[in-house]
Formats: structure tokens, sequence, C-alpha cells
């Protein structure tokens, strides 16, 4: 079981620690992950988990778990409409908290700094007594009311004896009022000369400006999701069904699979199925990233959330929600933002241990200004002191991963590339070699009849026996068969034994008559002569055609030639990656003269014929002996033992439900140029990451000293700390700019 669910309350890297460690303790969890960026955590169990028990691990220390929206497995579009609109609700709570502070914070910054300046003085008559007092006043509502959320957040978690980016603030903001405070109302506490040293202005610029921060910063984050809600977007609100042959508008939540809808011109397809009449062009740009639109007409499929150009038609919905394929992309393309890129294991390993590190800095920084003899002051440690608590927040280190990859995930879904998950995309910029299978990958996959020989047989009876037999195989060359026998009307017969030799051909037993179709070994094994016809088998296979050999009462009776053509952008895609410095291989059951051809097609080098479906994964575990990190780009049944072996499996989106299952990232175009394009993305993906860790390092590393030795005002490290933030998803935005 798996659940994806919402998380409220995560300020910084520590608390995304925080809430996994509270879940993995509770019996039955096996695995959870929390995304800052995204404001989740993925819990996954062997069997169902008591939820209001998670939930209640989590609040305890202050967070929320929004365990009303389960997604069990899947990601409903209903769900995903409602966590954005509490992500725009939480914006615009930030806002407001933050226009409160600015309208008390911007006087008492004035004040103190202008208080000591005799223009100033000329026309604030009050004493530095009062003064103090009006800085309180106006202070007060800072504290208790925009800055509640991180005493409240302080005050939960040091009840459990833990500390996160909100202790930070709290404890430097706190220490700095308290002790102005006390400044203010107990002026005799202290030596008359110290009176005027009050820190007000210190506490509420730290807390406008760090909410200013996470204003930004949230703002920042909404744009690292536009993916999902430009896929969200692609559904319209409203069908048109055909009820008693007339039309009628419905709501698309009352739609249900079995509906017959027409789509007009301009309009958007509500849902999958397929047309029962009519002909158009369909703008399916959004979703597989091909520009030009694709014509549609009687018995084909169309997708929901694609753009109706021109024509009228009518179709019959046969999946709705999330068993769509707009529904699948985004289940997938949440899932692999929510996911966790190996290289983040960094980031949590410091953020475990940082802020409790922190906070013993800040001690010894107090104290420490506290005994030099040269400089010991109260006011002084006190400053140097909050400045560290407020410079050193983990908040950049926690979001540098997750938003690199939120963005690098949704540009991938944007041109046709859905990423399983964070490991999937790190994995693609290490790849050194590409196994391409031939069938459907680096050709069409849709093979047609181009030669039919006949011996001895008369040509109908011939065809007859061949439809009746390939009828019962899943093969694509068998498809290509029974495709040409459909379209010329051919009778079947009678089929009384079938038996499927994998990666060889077939038995059967057709109206009395024993059959074994194949390729030229398999004949030759079951002493069936075919060196007769070598001729016309070598001149059907040097055209980089496939041949099957039939034999009817143990002799050849025919020899098939079948054409699968290559891909547009197979040898363009092939020579791209070559020249990124990346071997490249294609791996085919046809023989050795039909494999060779092909090769020479696409300019391959490298190449294996004649390879059964299991030996496929076989010349993947040969190829990572060697030391190579080798992708496998499939789209059939039998691909997926090798797209499971590879380090990196690449599924054809127009191939099967199994081989997409198997693989780690999914073409839906089918196009190779795609296979350049998601490796691209993984370089560029991992390059952001790189950048986004080094700053978030550095800032801490050079921030902290600073502070600690009296060169880093407060208030600029509040500016500072916040604007870090900002940056790391800023920087993480510009992959949408990338060119893949």
């Amino acid at each position: 079981m798996k659940y994806n669910l919402p998380v409220e309350g995560m300020t910084c890297a520590s608390c995304a620690a925080r809430v996994e460690k509270s879940l993995r303790k509770i019996e039955g969890i096996e695995n959870v992950s929390v995304n800052l960026a995204t404001e989740k955590v993925t819990i996954e169990s062997k069997s169902d988990i008591d939820l209001s028990v998670a939930a209640k691990a989590v609040e305890k220390y202050g967070y929320k778990l929004r365990t009303e929206q389960v997604l069990d497995g899947t990601s409903s579009a209903a769900d995903n409409v409602e966590e954005i609109s509490l992500q725009d609700e939480h914006y615009s709570e930030l806002k407001k908290s933050f226009r409160f502070a600015l309208i008390f914070t911007l006087p008492v910054f004035l004040i103190s700094m202008l208080r000591g300046f005799e223009f100033f003085r000329e026309f604030w008559t009050f004493s530095d007594d009062y003064t103090n007092k009006i800085l309180l006043i106006l202070t007060t509502p800072v504290i208790f009311i925009s800055g509640k959320r991180f005493y409240s957040s302080f005050w939960t978690n040091i009840k459990h004896f833990s500390v996160n980016m909100d202790s930070l603030v709290a404890i430097g903001t706190g220490a700095a009022f308290i002790y102005s405070t006390v400044i203010t109302l107990f002026p005799s506490w202290l030596n008359e000369q110290n009176v005027s040293h009050v820190y007000f202005d210190t506490a509420t610029v730290i807390i406008s400006l760090i909410l200013l921060g996470k204003v930004l910063e949230s703002r920042a984050k909404s744009k690292t999701n536009s993916a999902i809600k430009k896929l969200l977007e692609l559904k319209p609100k409203q069908a048109t069904v055909i009820v008693g042959g007339v039309e009628q508008k419905i709501d698309l939540n009352d739609l249900k699979t079995g509906d017959k809808v027409i789509v007009k011109p301009g309009e958007k397809i509500p849902s999958d199925g397929k047309i029962l009449d009519g002909y158009s062009s369909v703008d399916e740009s959004m979703l597989t990233g091909e520009s030009l639109p694709v014509e549609k007409s009687k018995g084909s499929a169309v997708i929901g959330g694609t753009l109706n150009k021109s024509g009228t038609f009518v179709y019959e919905v046969s999946e709705l929600g999330d068993n769509s394929v707009l529904g699948q992309i985004i289940r997938l393309v949440e899932e692999a933002q929510a996911s966790k890129a190996p290289i983040q294991k960094i980031a949590d390993k410091v953020a475990a241990v940082f802020i409790p590190v922190v906070i013993g800095i800040a001690a010894l920084t107090f104290f420490g200004w506290l005994i030099i003899p040269e400089t010991s002051s109260f006011n002084t440690a006190l400053i140097n002191f909050v400045a560290v608590m407020i410079i050193a927040c983990p908040c950049a280190m926690g979001l540098a991963t997750p938003t690199a990859i939120m963005v690098g995930t949704g540009l991938g879904a944007q041109n046709g590339i859905l990423i399983k998950n964070g490991e999937s995309l790190e994995k693609a910029h290490k790849i050194t070699a590409v196994v391409f299978d031939k069938t459907g990958t680096i050709t069409e996959g849709n093979p047609v009849v181009t030669d039919i020989h006949t011996f001895g047989i008369d040509r109908n009876t011939f065809l007859s026996l061949l439809f009746t037999a390939e009828n019962r195989s899943e093969h694509p060359l068998a498809e290509a068969i029974t495709r040409y026998c459909k379209d010329r009307k051919i009778e079947p017969g009678k089929i009384s034994h079938f038996k499927n030799f994998e990666g060889h051909g077939i038995g059967a037993t057709v109206n009395g008559y024993e059959l074994f179709i194949g390729n030229r070994s398999f004949l030759e094994n079951n002493n069936i002569r075919t060196i007769d016809k070598k001729e016309i088998y070598n001149a059907i296979s040097s055209e980089g055609k496939s041949v099957v050999f039939v034999a009817v009462n143990g002799k050849l009776a025919g020899i098939i030639g079948i054409a699968d053509p290559v891909k547009s952008s197979s040898a363009g895609a092939i020579k791209k990656l070559k020249q990124m410095g990346i071997k490249v291989y294609m791996v085919t059951g046809d023989n050795e003269i039909t494999a060779k051809s092909i090769a020479e097609k696409v300019g391959l080098d490298n190449y294996y014929a004649g390879v059964l479906p299991g030996g496929k994964s076989k010349i993947i575990k040969d190829l990572q002996s060697k030391g190579e990190i080798v992708a496998m780009v499939g789209d059939g049944i039998n691909d997926s033992p090798a797209l499971a072996a590879a380090d990196l499996g690449i599924a054809i989106g127009t191939g099967t439900d199994v081989a997409i299952e198997s693989s780690d990232i999914t073409l839906i175009k089918g196009e190779l140029t795609a296979v350049v394009s998601a490796i691209k993305l993984s370089h560029a993906t991992i390059k952001t990451i790189k950048q986004n860790l080094f700053w978030a390092f550095v800032y801490n590393s050079i921030g902290i000293p600073f502070a600690a030795l009296g060169f880093l005002n407060p208030m600029i490290g509040a500016g500072a700390m916040s604007m870090s933030s900002v940056s790391v998803i800023s920087n993480s935005l510009r992959l949408k700019r990338a060119k893949i």
C-alpha cells in the first residue's frame, strides 16, 4: 500500500527529517519519504495502516497530516485541485502576516535608526525611556501575531526535546525582544548607560524579512509545480453527450464509461475513448510534445484533454479519471516529484545534526563575547548570538534537491517524457551505453507483408491455413500476417492444435494439416529442408525484411517477407547519442542479414542478431560486467526482463503496459529523440541540484563564522537567510528554459 499525503507546518529540512523519523516508528510502515518542496509524505506499507495513528505521531511535533486525502497508489485530479487550492490559501495567509508585520515594523525600524540623529530629535521630543515604550507597543503585535507561528512551533518541539528552523528564529528574536522588554520596563535593573540599547527593531525586522522570504518561497514553489497545474487545466469542465439522439451538456464528473460524446472543432476532448463516427485532426502536443495535429477517424483512439482542431466526431468513453492517459500521467509526475534522489541523502544527513550544532555555536558565541576582556559586553554578546541563530537556517539545503526534481520532471512531462522517480532522473546522467530493441523501437513496430512465395500449394489454401494458425499468436509478425489476410477477406479454417515455441515460431494443426511457422532454424530443427530456397531467402533478408518460413505436412510450403519501416527519428537520435560519448547497441530476434541491414540504415556499428527474449537481459548483464551503466529502450512484453535488468529502463509509451510498468522512464511519443532529451534533462537537473547544494553549504559555511565573529548584523542575516531559499528555488526554475 502507498499513501501520498500533504503535511502542513514543515519549514526546513529538519522538519522533514522529524516527520520521517516519527512515522518510521509506527508498526507496519516500511518506508517513509518526505518532500519539503511539495510538502508531502509518501508512506509505504505491506497492508492497511491506521492513518489516525500516523497523524497523531506528527501532530505532537506541531505538524498536520491531512489524512482525508488518501491517495492509495493513485492520484486523483480532484485531490490535486484541492491541494493546489490549499497552497494558494497558504500563500495568501503568508502575505497577510507579512503585510501586518510590515505595518508595525516600518515605524519601529525608522524610529530606532533615526533616534540618534539631531535632525530627528528636533521634532521627536519623547525621552529615550518613553521612546522605548512606544517601540515595545509597536513590536508586540509583530511578535505575538505575525510571529506566533515561530513561537508555537518552537514550544511544541521543545516539549519533545526537538528543534527546527522555527526554533532558531524563535530563540533569536525572542531573546532580543525579552531583553529589550526588560530594559524598557525595568531600567533600574541595568546600568543607566545601557537603557537606550534595545533591539525591538532587530526582532521585528527579522520576523518581517523571514515572512517576506516565505512569501517569495511559497510563490516560487507554486511555479515549480506548474506542470501539474497545466495538466489539470487540460480537462474541460463539461462534456456534450448524446442521449436518445439529443445532445446534452453535462458536468465532467457526471460522465460515465460507455457514454457517447460529441466533440466539435475547438473543443477539448473530455475523456479517453474510441471514435464511432466522424473525422478530425487532434492536437496532442500537451501530452506528447508532438507539434503536428494527428489525423483521427472511425476506430481511432482519442485522449482526454487533447484539443480537437477541425472536424466533428462522436466517440465512446472508455476510461475516466485516474484510469485515463491524462490521469496516469498526472499520477506518474506527482509520484516522481514526491520522490527523493540519492544525492539528497547528503543534505538529509547534514540537516539531521545541523540545528543542534548551530544552537551550540550560538551559545559559544554568546559566552565567548562575554568573557573577552577587551570587548566584554552583554549587548554585543546578545546581538552576535542572535545573528548566528538567524543566519544558520537549513531551508536552502532542504529545498536544493526536491525543487530541481519537481521542475525537471515537470519539464519532462511537458515534452512527453514521464520519469518514475528522482532516482531514475539521477541515474540517466550516468548512462554510458544504450541498448535499443529493434521492433517498435528503432522501427515503427507496424510490420506489413511485402512478399509471399508459395511452393506446391494453392495460394488461397496456403493463406487460409496461415491465417488460422497466426491468429492465435501475439507476435508482431503474426499480427502483420493476420492483418494482410483480413484485408483480403481470407476465410479461416478449423484449428485443433496450437503450440508456441517462444523466440522460434509456432506449431499448429489446421483442417488436418500439420503446420510449422517460424524462422529458418526452427524449420531446420524440425527436419524441414529450406536450403533449396536460399536465393529467395537471401533476396528478401538483404532488404532488411523479416523472413517467415511456413511448412505444411513436413515440407516447405511458403516464404513470407515482412517489412517494418525504420522510424524517421532513429538515425538522428543514435547519431546524437554517439556524439555524447554514449555507446549504442541494437538487439533483435531477426537474423544476421536483416539486423545488419537495419543497423546500417540507422548508423549503428554494434548489434546482436537472433537474440531470444531471455537473451536480452543476458546482454544487459554482460555489458554491466564490463563496467557499463546501461539503459535499455524497448516496447514489448519480451523487453520487460531486459528493462528491469538495466540500470535504467526506458519504455516506448506506444508499447505494452507491462513494458511501461517495468521501466524507469516512459516516452509517450515513441520517438527515439526523446531518449536523447531524457538524458540531457537528467544532466541539466543534476547540474542544478549540485549548484543548489553548493550554494546552500557555502552560504552557511561563510555566514555562521561571520556572525559569530561579529561581522554580521542580525537583520542582514535574516534577509540573507530568506533570500538563500528563494535563490535556490529560482535557480531550479531556470531548468524550465533548458534545451532538451
